[in-house]
């Protein structure tokens, strides 16, 4: 059975309810995105980027290939096709004893994938 937070994220993203993530963040929440430098540190600015990649990434497409989840860590590998462009990526997602995701970090591959989706969140930040 899938932890909690987890499950809720897959809620999410089936039901297609990105404004849901506010009840899933921790308030000290970190985001680390695949073309900006530094860590984006809390919940409004980790929401931002979540919901502008929810627009961007997640269409008919998108689906998870594979999971590793731990107790308190999961690795959930995506796939998903923008533009002709297949899109190969990484969630790491960390959550705490009360089942708030606390730190969440996407990796993006192949380079034409990352350039292509750093134009797209661009634009809806």
């Amino acid at each position: 059975m899938k932890p909690t937070a987890i499950a809720k994220w897959h809620e999410i993203l089936k039901a297609k309810k990105p404004e849901r993530l506010q009840n899933l963040l921790d308030e000290h929440v970190v985001f680390h995105s695949p073309v900006v430098h530094t860590p984006q540190e809390g919940k409004e600015i980790t929401s931002k980027y979540l919901m502008a990649a929810f627009y961007v990434l997640y269409n008919d497409s998108f689906h998870y290939v594979r999971e590793i989840i731990g107790d308190s860590h999961a690795a959930l590998e995506f796939t998903v096709e923008i533009e002709g462009i297949f899109i190969n990526g990484v969630d790491l997602i960390t959550w705490n004893d009360n089942d708030k995701i606390t730190d969440f970090k996407v990796f993006i591959r192949p380079l034409k994938a990352v350039n292509l989706i750093y134009q797209k969140m661009s634009r809806k930040l």
